[in-house]
């Protein structure tokens, strides 16, 4: 007779006392995508004023044979680039499945609880106020900033679930936001520029000082949301379920909320706002592989990254000499998207 796992798909995989339940699905569309990142990044390292051939980019890459002007080009300039894209877009599309899942809400994401503007008001005070200060300072800062306004959020709301987190959070966001627009309209116009260039979302800027903070704190948060995974699934049935199953829902949720809170202002932080990733991320996700919330953040990371990587190296190369911000063409892209999910979801708002 079939077990209600297998007929669900899932198959277990046992090695002495220890065994993994997965299901084949899910993996394959997981490594498809993996490879589709890894080929993404090779296009983005190979493409550019400077046309660099595949051979070149792994010499490159592998520190033996390349020219010198390719391998600072792709050392140098455009591998920090992608390895900032892949990081930030993984933590986005992680933090977008983690707060939709907690808030039980499919429209949530960080960015609309305003943690991306906490962290930008943080930001762009550290840069303007102490313009010499290193830009390793930026990611705490940010994060300083995002988790005190998820904490004002929370406070207000009294509840992660339910649609009234998301309204506050969007209230708060706009507030924030029209802040950052009272600073552009009356600060000096070289500020200005700066803070436009930043907040647009731009990678123009990334080498390899921000990159090891980033990667911290997007592999702690991606541990943390991981290990909680089978607690989130439960509490998705129900606080009592979750409860009589043994899930600590007080320390799950502080968890859950921590956790893409934290890698959201780490991004944010190194890159500026990215719009519509976490939000479209963990959609895409779902529709691939559905299953458990551990399928659904490990493919949220993956889609993140190629959204970001993708949206990024379009910006760079559509327009050349041109560079257009990673944030405008997600916003571009992602606007539709958003509007269809809000369609589809018309008689639950």
């Amino acid at each position: 007779m079939t077990s209600p796992a297998r007929a669900a798909g899932y198959r277990r995989l046992a090695a002495g006392p220890l065994a993994l339940r997965f299901r084949p699905r899910a993996v394959a569309i997981s490594a498809a995508l993996l490879l589709v990142l890894m080929a993404a990044g090779l296009f983005a390292l190979a493409s550019g004023s400077l046309p660099i051939t595949l051979s070149e980019v792994l010499a490159a890459l592998a520190r033996s044979g390349a020219r010198a002007e390719v391998a600072h080009v792709v050392g140098e300039i455009r591998l920090p680039r992608v390895i900032m894209a892949i990081l930030a877009g993984a933590a986005l599309g992680l933090s977008g499945a983690a707060m939709q899942a907690l808030t039980r809400n499919g429209l949530a994401d960080p960015g609309l609880v305003g943690v991306k503007e906490g962290a930008s008001v943080a930001v762009l005070a550290l840069i303007l106020a102490f313009p010499a200060v290193d830009a390793a300072w930026r990611p705490p800062v940010g994060m300083a900033g995002g988790f005190a306004v998820a904490l004002v959020v929370t406070a207000l709301a009294r509840d992660l679930s339910g649609v009234r987190f998301v309204l506050v959070g969007i209230g708060v966001s706009w507030l924030l936001a029209a802040g950052l627009l009272a600073f552009i309209t009356t600060a000096d116009i070289n500020d200005v520029e700066t803070a436009l260039v930043w907040l647009a979302g731009s990678l123009h800027a990334a080498d390899w000082v921000l990159i090891p903070a980033l990667a911290f704190w997007s592999g702690l948060g991606a541990l943390v949301l991981i290990a909680t995974a089978r607690s989130a699934d439960a509490a998705l049935l129900g606080d009592g379920v979750a409860k009589g199953l043994g899930v600590r829902l007080k320390t799950m949720k502080a968890l859950g909320l921590a956790a893409p809170v934290l890698m959201t202002a780490a991004a944010v932080s190194c890159v500026g706002s990215l719009g519509f990733v976490g939000l479209i991320a963990p959609h895409m996700a779902r529709f691939l592989v559905g299953g458990g919330q551990a399928a659904v953040l490990t493919a949220s990371a993956l889609l993140g990254a190629v959204l970001v990587l993708a949206a990024d190296t379009a910006g760079r190369l559509l327009f050349a000499p041109l560079q257009i911000p990673a944030g405008v063409v997600m916003t571009l892209a992602g606007v539709p998207l958003f509007l269809l999910l809000l369609w589809q979801r018309r008689d639950r708002l």
